[in-house]
C-alpha cells in the first residue's frame, strides 16, 4: 500500500512546502483540499493549474485525490451540485489526480430512501462525464451515510464504474461498524482509505496515529488478508482543531506506525 496525508492537517500552506513535508518525511503523495483558502481551488485559471500539476510533476509526488465539498443528498436542485461535481472532476484531470472526494450531506428532513435516491441520480448525471475525464468520484464515509453499509446503498443504486467510495475510518466506526463489515460492503468499490486517530467518540480532536481509539489495526489486517493494494491516507483534521499539535512533528511517527501495521498483516 502506497501512504498519503491530506492538506487539512497543514491549512493554507503553500504546495511546494507541502511536497517538502511529503519528500522528507517517507509519504507516496498528497490529498489535496479544494476550499478557497488553500492553494487549490475551483476558481484556478488554467495557467494555475498547469503550474500546479507541474510542481508534483517536478517533486515526483503523486496528487491522490481532491477532497470537494459537494454534498450529494443535500435537498434542493440537482444541477447546481452536478456542476459543482464537474467543475471538481475538471480540476482533477487538469491536475492529473484520478479521484475526487464528495459527501453525502443528507438532511434530516429526508427519509434514508429519498436521501439515497437523490444522491444517486446526481452521481449517475456525473458519472459519464468523469469516465470521459478519467477521473474517479468517490462517495465518503460521511455525516447521513458514515457506514460502509449506507454508502452502499447509494453506490448501488448508481451501478457505474467511475462511482465509488472513499473510506473513512473514524465515521464508520462511530456508526458502529466492524472493520471487516466495512470492508465487505465498500470492497467492490473501494477508491482509497482516510486512516485518523481520536481520543474518544466524545472527544474527536485528531491525535498522532496509534495514540487513539480507532481500529487502524483491524482496518489494515483486513485490507492485507484480502489483497487490497491501494492507498492509505492520513487526514489529520488541524483546520477544525487549532488547538492539535502541528501534522509536521508527527509526519515521521506516523509513516513508521502505519508501516509497522503494514508488516504485521504481511
Amino acid at each position: 500500500m502506497k501512504l498519503a496525508f491530506s492538506t487539512l492537517g497543514v491549512p493554507g500552506l503553500p504546495l511546494s512546502d507541502v511536497l517538502r513535508l511529503a519528500s522528507a518525511h517517507g509519504y507516496h503523495g498528497v490529498e489535496l483540499r479544494v476550499h478557497a483558502e488553500e492553494p487549490v481551488h475551483l476558481g484556478l485559471g488554467p495557467r494555475e493549474r498547469t503550474d500546479a500539476a507541474a510542481v508534483f510533476e517536478e517533486a515526483g509526488a503523486q496528487i491522490l485525490g481532491l477532497a470537494g465539498y459537494t454534498r450529494v443528498a443535500a435537498p434542493g436542485a440537482d444541477e447546481p451540485v452536478i456542476e459543482e461535481m464537474r467543475a471538481l472532476v475538471g480540476l482533477a484531470r487538469d491536475l492529473g489526480a484520478p479521484f475526487v472526494r464528495v459527501f453525502p450531506g443528507g438532511s434530516d428532513a429526508q427519509s434514508p430512501a429519498e436521501a439515497d435516491a437523490v444522491a444517486a441520480r446526481r452521481l449517475g448525471a456525473a458519472a459519464e462525464y468523469a469516465a470521459d475525464l478519467g477521473v474517479r468520484v468517490l462517495l465518503e464515509t460521511h455525516d447521513s451515510h458514515r457506514t460502509g453499509a449506507a454508502a452502499m446503498r447509494v453506490l448501488g443504486l448508481v451501478g457505474h464504474r467511475q462511482v465509488g467510495a472513499l473510506w473513512d475510518v473514524m465515521h464508520t466506526w462511530l456508526g458502529g461498524e466492524q472493520p471487516q463489515e466495512t470492508y465487505a460492503a465498500l470492497s467492490p468499490y473501494l477508491g482509497y482509505v482516510q486512516v485518523k486517530d481520536i481520543t474518544s467518540a466524545e472527544d474527536t480532536t485528531p491525535l498522532a496515529l496509534g495514540a487513539g481509539v480507532l481500529p487502524l489495526a483491524e482496518c489494515v489486517e483486513v485490507l492485507s488478508r484480502h489483497g487490497w493494494d491501494g492507498w492509505l491516507c492520513w487526514e489529520y483534521e488541524k483546520r477544525w482543531y487549532e488547538t492539535a499539535e502541528p501534522l509536521e512533528g508527527l509526519l515521521d511517527a506516523g509513516r513508521g506506525h502505519l508501516a509497522r501495521l503494514l508488516n504485521d498483516s504481511a
